[in-house]
Order: C-alpha cells, then sequence, then structure tokens
C-alpha cells in the first residue's frame, strides 16, 4: 500500500451550466448550480453567479452565505474596482466535505480519499492475481480504518459517501484474467456494495468501473471539457464511457459505453473485441510468452521501464483497434472528442494516442465528422477517483449523471 497527492480542476465555458430559478422549491438545484459553476471556475463573485445563471443578486446572496455557513465555500479577499462596491469571490472550501473512492479491479484495487476540491488526501493500494469478494471486504474495512484514523472528529463527519468503481459481471472474465472460475463465480453471488455498505455510516454507491473513469475526467479533468465525448480507458482490460450534453450516459442497466465489447477487426481481418486487441492484459501475455515476468504492469503504472518490442507491437494494434471503434462511434453519435486513458505511464499514454491518429488517417471515413482524438487529463488512478466523485456528483453538482446508490 502506498499513498499519493493529486489535484486537478477545470475551466469550462460558461454555457456549459444551466440557467437557475428564482422559484424557493429549487433551492437545491439552485446550491448545485452555484457550488457547480464555482468549482469550474475557481472561485467567482455573486455577481459573476447571478449573470451566468439568471438568478436574482438578492437569491445568489441567499445562497451562498447559507453555502459559506455551511462550510462548503470559503470567502476570498475583496476586489475593488473603479467604482460601486468591491467584489468578493468565493470559493469551494477543500474541509468542506470528503469522499472515498474504490476501485476493484482485475489486477489491482485502490482506496482513495479525496477532499471537496479533488486533492487526494490518502491513497492505498492492494495488487493481486485476481480480485476475491473476501479480500476486497478485508481491504476496504482494514484501509477505511487506517484512513479515517487521520481524520479529526470534524473531518470524518465531513464524509459524505463512499463510490466503488468495479467492472459489471465480472465473473465473466475468470479466463481472460486468468483466475479459477469458482473463485470469480462468487462475484455473482455477492452483493459486495450491500456488505461495504453495512460497514459505512455514510451512503455507498456503485457504477461501472470504466464509466467512472470517464465521469472523473468529466468532474476532475483539466482544460475545456466538451459536452459530448467518448471515452476510453486502458487498463488489464479496454473500457469506456460516453458524455452527451455533459453529463455521463450509463443507460438503464448503468452499462452504457461498454466499448471494449465493440467489434473491431483482429488478426487477418476477422473481427474481434476491442478488449481483445487493446487490454494490458493482452501486452502482459505477449511478455509471458517470451518468458518475461510483467508484473511491473501492474505495480509500476507510472514506470514500465524498458518493455522491448511487444511494447510496440501492442501500440501499434491497439491504437489501429481503438481508431476503428472511434469510426464506428463516430456514425452513430456526433462526438466533439475521443479521450483515451488508462493505467500506463504518461509516454505509453502519448505512443498510444499518436498510433490512433496515425491509423484514423488511414481508415476511409467519408461522411463522416471524426471527433478530436486526445489524452486524458486525469491519469492512471481516473477509476478511484471516478468512484469517489460519485456522491460528490450525487449530492453536490449537476449535470454530471445519475450513480447507483444504496438503500
Amino acid at each position: 500500500m502506498e499513498a499519493e497527492i493529486s489535484r486537478s480542476g477545470a475551466e469550462p465555458p460558461e454555457s456549459r451550466f444551466q440557467r437557475g430559478t428564482n422559484q424557493s422549491g429549487m433551492r437545491d438545484f439552485n446550491e448545485r448550480l452555484v457550488l457547480s459553476l464555482v468549482r469550474r471556475s475557481g472561485s467567482l463573485a455573486k455577481t459573476d453567479i447571478a449573470r451566468m445563471t439568471g438568478l436574482s443578486a438578492q437569491t445568489v446572496s441567499v445562497i451562498m452565505r447559507e453555502l459559506e455557513e455551511e462550510g462548503l465555500l470559503l470567502r476570498g479577499e475583496p476586489v475593488r474596482g473603479k467604482i460601486g462596491q468591491p467584489s468578493v469571490p468565493m470559493s469551494l472550501n477543500p474541509d468542506g466535505a470528503y469522499f472515498l473512492g474504490l476501485k476493484i479491479g482485475r489486477r489491482s484495487a485502490e482506496l482513495v480519499l479525496i477532499d471537496f476540491v479533488g486533492a487526494v488526501r490518502a491513497m492505498l493500494q492492494f495488487s493481486y492475481r485476481y480480485p476475491t469478494p473476501r479480500e476486497t471486504v478485508d481491504f476496504v474495512t482494514r484501509g477505511m480504518e487506517q484512513i479515517r484514523s487521520t481524520l479529526t472528529g470534524r473531518q470524518d463527519k465531513r464524509i459524505s459517501g463512499m463510490g466503488i468503481a468495479m467492472p459489471f459481471e465480472l465473473w465473466n472474465w475468470a479466463e481472460t484474467a486468468g483466475a479459477p472460475s469458482s473463485v470469480m463465480d462468487e462475484w455473482r453471488h455477492r452483493d459486495i456494495r450491500a456488505e461495504i455498505q453495512a460497514k459505512c455510516p455514510f451512503p455507498v454507491y456503485l457504477q461501472n468501473d470504466a464509466s467512472s473513469a470517464c465521469g472523473a475526467e468529466l468532474v476532475f479533468g483539466r482544460g475545456t471539457i466538451p459536452r459530448d465525448f467518448i471515452y476510453f480507458y486502458i487498463g488489464a482490460f479496454a473500457g469506456g464511457g460516453v458524455v452527451l450534453n455533459g453529463s455521463l450516459h450509463v443507460g438503464p442497466s448503468g452499462n452504457a459505453g461498454a466499448l471494449g465489447s465493440m467489434p473491431v477487426p483482429g488478426p487477418e481481418g476477422r473481427p474481434t473485441q476491442l478488449i481483445d486487441i487493446a487490454s494490458i492484459a493482452i501486452l502482459e501475455k505477449a511478455l509471458n510468452a517470451r518468458g518475461i515476468e510483467a508484473s511491473h504492469l501492474w505495480t509500476s503504472p507510472q514506470d514500465w521501464g524498458d518493455v522491448g518490442p511487444d511494447l510496440d507491437e501492442w501500440i501499434a494494434a491497439a491504437g489501429t483497434a481503438l481508431a476503428y471503434a472511434i469510426v464506428s462511434a463516430s456514425s452513430v453519435l456526433d462526438f466533439e472528442a475521443a479521450v483515451i486513458d488508462g493505467w500506463m505511464p504518461e509516454a505509453v499514454r502519448s505512443r498510444l494516442v499518436a498510433s490512433v491518429r496515425e491509423a484514423l488517417a488511414k481508415i476511409d471515413v467519408e461522411g463522416l465528422h471524426l471527433p478530436d482524438v486526445r489524452e486524458g487529463t486525469v491519469g492512471r488512478h481516473a477509476r478511484a477517483l471516478g468512484a469517489a466523485s460519485l456522491p460528490l456528483s450525487d449530492r453536490f453538482l449537476i449535470g454530471t449523471g445519475a450513480p447507483m446508490k444504496s438503500a
């Protein structure tokens, strides 16, 4: 287990946010709207928020005063202009709320605590050959106790929830994960969310791991976040998510954007699934076939060292497969961007994105408008951070999609 610190922000255009309403029945929505605006902009004065939302100055003043009293907003130093009263910028209070996130992956689990601005306060990691329900619950139980013991009583009371990001129907991947079917089948009969909820005094949420990573890019991503984008997260297995009109789209089953299952050209042109080409497990398999120990792919995602020609071949094949997936998706929806991130060093991610762009240039895309292909900005911990963003989004934000929550 290890601890890491990370922080990111974003500054999308004002048009990203919906208009407010001055009716008292919409107080909760207006509070979320104000918090969403402040999160995206870093700090705002009440005059800025009134202009952006259409809310009256009086309504904004009441909302911001209450949010400040609740400890969610901090008052900045007054900024004096040439005329009129000085404006007072308000920003998020990092200690206003805390959120736990659990990523259950095919090769490792992560437990993270973030504060109200998205800064990582603690992160624990647990690597394994394959996940089991018992070991996962034990890891979470010990991890929560360890993390919460470092908080003051006031901070602990401000934990607003935990999110879990994990592959749905994990038991179906036993063969690919190299795990015994009998062990993986335990996941079919366990409600991991309910088991963890029984140990928590705050609500627990659940979402597909790749969709959670996509949500992390939406909530914590740096730079201008497109309103419509397709997202690929390349971990042990390839997966992804879809953002439409500024909201994460998960569908009625919670599995929308299951991009790992998308058909792409395979060996000798035969169709196969994206997961069978672009997953890091495929690179691991190639290395193992040549007698090369590859555990560092999971334990040292920040630096793979000199992997050799197998990495070159994997990047070329994965880039081509991702290019075809992007073209197929673009024939259905008009995305502004295709974002690619994953459990890999930044240099490898850059090479993979370059490979995708090269492959796209060789595909017949007549009649289509292709999205801008870009690197993700959250990085290898996107799934864990996306899990932590589930309670954050459900309680404090607007327009980020509705996660599944326990009763």
